[in-house]
């Protein structure tokens, strides 16, 4: 368990906020918008939120501040939690330690971070291009080839990117510097970098609406497309960019619930922290779709055809965009600042919640625990800076979300649903907390959370049999994706199996 505790309220509000806004607020929310609906994939996201997100992360949030510890340690405690309440529900009886689900949750976490810090390191070598707007008038080019050096296949590595391993390099150290003495130190770095890209952002959304053919781009992001709303798809969409963006299922939030002073509103807490990640998406969509009205308007053509998601949106699209407006250095300084400023939170949260592991399980020193973990990630992310790097992230990634994190939703629920009880949970949270929460909560969790959980799992499995994720060869998926799952899950019982120096 940890010594460190918040500083305040605000601190662990902040922190909180900052792991859950991240990159996909930027390029992933307003993309899948637009690709499901417009308006009618906002309504579908506020459901989601509200019977899954939500619910999810008052859970982890109650977990992480009964039990006082990261999610291996708290997972563990459930057990003798269950035992003491068996009288409540016979499942209790049955109940096992559930470490595991803990290790496996901050493993998949990591997992995560080891390539999200690599685009990070693109981040940090565009910010140093955009002095001079570097990338030229052929974006596409500089970023796959020049920056990249993106080869022909996912087998055919090419060279190292040094530029991108310096980037990376210096990503790490300003991760293993943001959480140094833990809590103490992310509540104070937060105050930076999660109120910075929201100014950063604001710039970006005034600036956007300004500009020639706005209206277009704004269009295309709101107008709802209703009878989106009936497909499965959509709905699929919503609940894995509300578990995504939301950090549940990868021990965060335990870790930093843990790290609260005694009498805090929890309830309170996941709600703000919540709908402030998800005012930051709908705002960011403003920033997205205004800039790319204005593209396809000097291009003479429509904002579908300029949308893209994901890195070629922000490395490709943007840069050209940059390139005609007025004092464009300036506003490429500004834009890779925000995406660095959105990123660095999201990514030490997830290193926090494996070295707050280590720390509970073994009683490490911090400092060494930070760099060791800090190193080993960074030297994995050396595969992401070679010439198929963005190939292997792409897989890693889509394994990752797709089955490593509804696996650990799925778990959770059913451990607190069923085992230890949702309702014996919801009367925790109900009794620190000033709003209280119904018992729409129990189903939520007891139903609701497991059923999306299973079906979206089983969808993604189904599709992988009938074909390759992305078309890439089976083999590199069998490498990149149930691999390393396999390990995770491996490495996972056997830290559980292991004695620390608090049994």
């Amino acid at each position: 368990m940890q010594e460190a505790k918040w500083q305040s309220r605000g601190a662990f509000v902040l922190a909180s906020i900052g792991s859950a806004i991240g990159l996909g607020n930027v390029w992933r929310f307003p993309y899948i918008a637009y690709k499901y609906g417009g308006g009618a994939f906002l309504v579908a996201y506020v459901i989601v939120l509200f019977l899954i997100g939500i619910p999810m992360l008052l859970l982890e949030f109650s977990i992480g501040y009964k039990l006082k510890g990261s999610a291996p340690f708290s997972l563990s405690k459930i057990r003798v939690e269950s035992e003491i309440l068996e009288g409540s529900n016979p499942v209790n009886k049955k109940a096992l330690n559930f470490e595991w689900l803990g290790w496996f949750a901050v493993l998949v976490g990591f997992g995560i971070v080891t390539y999200y810090s690599v685009i990070m390191g693109w981040s940090f070598d565009y910010l140093v291009y955009s002095f001079k707007a570097a990338w030229g008038e052929n974006t596409r080019e500089f970023f796959f080839q020049k920056v990249l050096g993106l080869t022909d296949n996912v087998f055919n590595l090419g060279k190292i990117s040094w530029p991108v391993v310096i980037g990376l390099l210096v990503s790490w150290v300003w991760i293993v510097l943001s959480i140094w003495k833990g809590a103490r130190t992310v509540g104070k770095v937060v105050y930076v970098t999660v109120t910075m890209p929201w100014l950063l952002l604001l710039i970006f959304v005034i600036r956007g609406l300004t500009l020639p053919g706005a209206i277009k781009g704004i269009e295309y992001y709101l107008t709802p497309n209703w009878h989106q709303l009936l497909n499965p798809q959509l709905w699929h969409a919503a609940i894995s960019q509300v578990f995504f963006s939301l950090t549940v299922g990868f021990g965060v939030m335990i870790a930093y619930a843990s790290f609260l002073p005694e009498n805090q509103d929890i309830v309170n807490n996941a709600f703000l922290i919540a709908l402030a990640d998800a005012s930051t998406a709908y705002v960011a969509g403003f920033a997205v779709f205004s800039t790319l009205g204005y593209y396809a308007y000097i291009q003479g053509v429509s904002v579908a055809e300029v949308m893209k998601s994901g890195p070629e949106l922000a490395f490709v699209t943007y840069p050209t965009i940059i390139n005609h407006l007025p004092f464009a250095p300036l506003f490429g300084i500004l834009f890779f600042l925000m995406l660095l400023t959105l990123a660095i939170d999201s990514a030490f949260s997830l290193l926090e919640a494996v070295v707050a592991s280590f720390i509970d399980k073994f009683g490490t020193r911090r400092e060494i625990t930070n760099i060791t973990s800090a190193i080993i990630a960074f030297l994995i992310g050396i595969l992401y800076t070679t010439g198929a790097g963005l190939y292997w992230l792409d897989i890693v990634d889509h394994f990752m979300n797709n089955f490593g994190l509804f696996t650990v939703a799925f778990l959770e629920s059913l451990l607190i649903g069923w085992i230890y009880g949702a309702e014996n949970m919801r009367n925790f949270a109900n009794s620190i907390s000033e709003r209280t929460i119904g018992k729409w909560w129990n189903f939520s969790v007891k139903y609701i959370v497991p059923v999306s959980s299973l079906v979206i799992f089983v969808t993604a499995l189904y599709e992988r049999f009938k074909s390759s994720y992305g078309g890439y060869p089976r083999l590199a998926e069998f490498l990149g994706g149930w691999m390393v799952l396999v390990i995770f899950a491996t490495l996972a019982f056997a830290l559980s199996r292991t004695k620390g120096v608090k049994e």
